[in-house]
This record gives C-alpha cells, sequence and structure tokens, in this order.
C-alpha cells in the first residue's frame, strides 16, 4: 500500500498556479502558524519562482485536495540577506536557488511527498541555471522532519539561526504554532549542491 501510495503522489504534482493559493495559505498557516502565508505574500513568493517561463513552486494534489506544497525562488531571483553565508556555500550566489517552504498535511507525511515535492523543484531549477539550493530549515518541526528530509536528500548544514522567524519586519503578523507570537524557533542553513 505504501508502495502504492508514493506512484500515486509522483502523477499528482502539478506546478503552483494562482488557482491553488487559497489552499495553500490555509495549509501553510494550519501547519506553520497563523500569519505565515496570505495571499499578497504568496504572490510575491509565487512570482521569485518562475524564471524563463520554468517554475520553480508546486503542489500535490490528492484525491482533489491540495496536500502539499514546495516553494522555491529560481536561481537569481532572490538576494542572500543576514541569515545567509554565503562565502560557505562554495558556488557563486546567482547559480543558487533558493528553498523557501516544503509544507506538507499530516495525514499525508510518510508517503514521500516532501521528497517528491524537492526533487520536482530541483529538477526545474536545474532548467533555470541552479547548481545548488540553499534552505532554512525549521529545526522544531515534528520529529526534526525538515532538518532530517533535508540531510537524507544531500543536504549539509551551513549555520544554525536562533529566532530566525522572530521577526515583525518579514513575518509581522506570524504566530508560531509552537512559540506564540514571540518564536523562539531555530532556522537551520543548509546547502543542497545538485549532481
Amino acid at each position: 500500500l505504501r508502495r502504492q501510495r508514493q506512484m500515486c503522489i509522483r502523477d499528482r504534482l502539478h506546478g503552483l498556479a494562482p488557482e491553488h493559493f487559497d489552499d495553500v495559505v490555509a495549509l501553510g498557516n494550519k501547519v506553520h502558524g497563523e500569519g505565515y502565508l496570505d495571499i499578497k505574500s504568496l504572490e510575491s513568493l509565487y512570482l521569485k519562482g518562475i524564471k524563463d517561463d520554468i517554475n520553480a513552486n508546486f503542489v500535490a494534489i490528492i484525491e482533489g485536495e491540495l496536500v502539499g506544497f514546495r516553494l522555491t525562488y529560481a536561481p537569481g531571483n532572490w538576494q542572500p540577506d543576514e541569515w545567509c553565508l554565503p562565502d560557505a556555500w562554495g558556488v557563486e550566489p546567482d547559480k543558487v536557488c533558493y528553498f523557501k517552504c516544503n509544507t506538507v498535511a499530516e495525514k499525508h507525511r510518510g508517503f514521500g511527498i516532501g521528497g517528491k515535492l524537492l526533487q520536482a523543484s530541483i529538477a526545474a531549477t536545474k532548467y533555470q541555471g541552479a547548481k545548488a539550493g540553499i534552505s532554512h530549515l525549521w529545526k522544531q518541526s515534528p520529529k526534526n522532519s525538515a532538518v532530517n528530509y533535508f540531510t537524507k536528500a544531500g543536504g549539509i548544514l551551513i549555520k544554525e539561526y536562533p529566532n530566525r522567524w522572530n521577526d515583525a519586519k518579514e513575518h509581522p503578523n506570524y504566530i508560531c504554532i509552537l512559540c506564540g507570537p514571540d518564536c523562539q524557533c531555530t532556522a537551520c542553513e543548509m546547502i543542497l549542491i545538485f549532481k
């Protein structure tokens, strides 16, 4: 059954499109906390994933339900900030995509959806010119699943940033599902070099 489920998932990945926005916002806020996404911020994130008419953002839909999404910035469509150490990456920053968010509904975890979404984004960003991808993984995710799955995919830890999402400018209305409005969660900056 597990193998059948994983095979079905591969056939249910789609490029993120505006008709998915409401469901992506709802799932993102349910999994990460209220205020994590809104339509305006999602529109901006979505556009950062498109380069050369290639969309690096994906959704997983099973039986008509959006059960997961991956938001990824195309190489050259984002700038490293104070939460990044580009000198430690070993790849030119303009050849690095940014894996912004990977989210899977709780009842659909453990079936490979997150990994399939990641692989779809890697394939798209390679066509966009990426040689690597950087991400800030949520260390406090359930069972540290975010860091674990990215490590399993080949990700290498660069640095940990406590209180990464406690930034009123970037996330003005965010209420962490673990910490409340004063988020103390740690982000693990990790890089994945593409083969």
